[in-house]
């Protein structure tokens, strides 16, 4: 096992060209002003090579909560499709890791699909087990960047076309900015209106100070007459991008901006060679779920699939969340903590 530095793990994600945003150095660094301390490690067996970057989160008593975000990562070997999960000496140097640390448990997402996570089983050691909390979506809508914008727009709804064609028509226009104040006063806006949570300022303006400058983020704003309307922050890392945060304000928004907004931002996406643009989060239902009942519910993330849908892209599921347990007493007590409230870590 080598741990590595953040130099050595962006020369490994190099070589791997399909790496998650979350798996990124400086994904790693951002979460390390937030009470997040990334480790970087890589095992080797012959031609091949395992990587992940975990996040450990201090506890109480010197305990921590071990999380790997969207990985492990792979390279080298002639077939490349599971491997990164059938390493047995790379978990092998995790649990080691994470005993090291004292990890209560490591929570594992995979950064792959599947209709239903059981299909990822085989692929992990027996002792990990499916966990009922997952930190990131458990489904998401992909945009097909590929071809023309006119190829693009073909491919969405109807009226969502309309809606980024009006939203231009009524005055809307898009820039690019840096004024992450008026960010953050939307995105308090609209977690006051929508009943979310946000994040603080000062997470906001770190997180475009680390991605801007490496052309790895781009904050859009929409304005009328010079007056903000909305804005997000994109996201990219090889070819996909990323809609992670936005924000809307509770004026004008029969001129549609969020609608050009996001056509701007894919428009971005494809000129830093992006060819997918995930949108980030929709309830967790099957398609025939989602499409019958979307309609008639407003609730949790069900407004934001009506407006997601029409952008044209394609419902994905992931292999959801992996927990491996280090100490059942207390991983115990945190299932009961995160059933009774709610909670997400």
């Amino acid at each position: 096992m080598s741990i590595l530095s953040l130099a050595e793990w962006n020369e490994f994600l190099s070589n791997c060209p399909d790496a998650h945003l979350l798996q990124t150095g400086t994904w790693g660094e951002l979460k390390s002003d937030f009470g997040w301390e990334p480790v970087r490690l890589v095992v080797s067996s012959g031609e091949r090579s395992w990587g992940a970057q975990v996040l450990f989160r201090r506890l109480p008593l010197g305990l921590t909560f071990a999380y790997l975000p969207k990985g492990p990562l792979h390279q080298g070997g002639a077939d490349g499709s599971n491997q990164p999960y059938i390493g047995h000496a790379f978990w092998t140097e995790i649990d080691q890791l994470c005993r090291n640390r004292r990890a209560v448990f490591l929570k594992v997402e995979p950064d792959d699909w599947f209709i239903n996570p059981k299909d990822w089983e085989g692929k992990l050691p027996e002792e990990f087990r499916i966990s009922p909390h997952t930190i990131q979506p458990q489904r998401t809508i992909v945009v097909d960047l590929h071809g023309s914008d006119e190829d693009i727009l073909a491919r969405m709804k109807q009226k969502t076309r309309y809606n980024i064609r009006l939203a231009a028509k009524k005055g809307v226009s898009v820039r690019s900015s840096s004024d992450i104040d008026v960010f953050f006063h939307l995105m308090q806006t609209t977690g006051e209106r929508d009943q979310f949570g946000i994040h603080n300022l000062e997470y906001y303006r770190k997180t475009f100070d680390l991605f801007k400058p490496i052309g790895a983020c781009e904050l859009l704003l929409a304005e009328f007459n010079g007056e903000p309307l909305a804005a997000l922050i994109v996201f990219a890392a090889g070819t996909r991008s990323w809609y992670l945060y936005g924000a809307s304000a509770s004026l004008h928004r029969e001129r549609m901006p969020t609608y050009l907004l996001q056509w701007e931002a894919m428009k971005w996406a494809r000129s830093v060679g992006c060819t997918q643009y995930d949108l980030w989060g929709v309830p967790d239902q099957e398609q025939e779920i989602l499409e019958a009942e979307f309609s008639n519910r407003s609730n949790g993330l069900w407004g934001i699939y009506r407006f997601k849908r029409g952008f044209g892209g394609t419902v994905h599921r992931s292999a959801g969340a992996w927990d491996r347990v280090y100490q059942s007493i207390l991983y115990n007590l945190y299932q009961r903590w995160m059933n009774r409230e709610g909670n997400e870590l």
